[in-house]
């Protein structure tokens, strides 16, 4: 009697036999870049959603402390504008401590004329500082504006008028 074989595994048999023959595998490619669509994509999902869900309040106005320190200025030789809030866009501006007569009429580059020639005429009678006061809810862009105007006159003082503490 001949001695038996052990049997080699399917996956070694030299006969060729297919069907005892395992598939082999491909060799996984090795890919030296990562693929980073997907994380843009997110970060476009993201961008999209907080646009949509977020809201942005122009008319946020910001509460001015109280002025601790400082020195009063003399009103009767000061020019004073009055910045009042109408709840729109654009506030109205009065010559003068508070909303008595007519506010100044026309477009922004018109307004920002009047108060020049205002300051500029105010110089000429010897009132050298300029004190803006505003109300509670105008934005703080209108009083930059009156301001700016202000200050392109030569040679004045510009005070912003402040809440006192008693």
């Amino acid at each position: 009697m001949a001695a038996t074989a052990v049997a080699d595994p399917p996956y070694l048999d030299d006969e060729g036999d297919e069907d005892s023959v395992l598939p082999t595998r491909r060799p996984m490619k090795s890919d030296d870049e990562m693929d980073i669509t997907p994380m843009i994509d997110m970060t476009f999902l993201l961008l999209i959603y907080f646009l949509v869900a977020s809201s942005i309040d122009t008319q946020a106005s910001a509460e001015l402390p109280p002025a601790h320190y400082g020195k009063a200025v003399s009103q009767n030789s000061a020019v004073i504008f009055t910045v009042a809030d109408t709840g729109g866009r654009r506030a109205e501006i009065y010559l003068g401590d508070g909303k008595k007569g007519q506010p100044l009429t026309g477009e922004t580059e018109s307004q920002d004329a009047q108060v020049r020639e205002i300051v500029e005429q105010g110089m000429r009678e010897g009132k050298g500082t300029v004190i803006i006061k505003a109300e509670r809810g105008v934005p703080h862009r209108e009083v930059t504006r009156v301001a700016s105007s202000a200050a392109s006159v030569e040679g004045i003082r510009l005070y912003i008028a402040v809440l006192e503490v008693e």
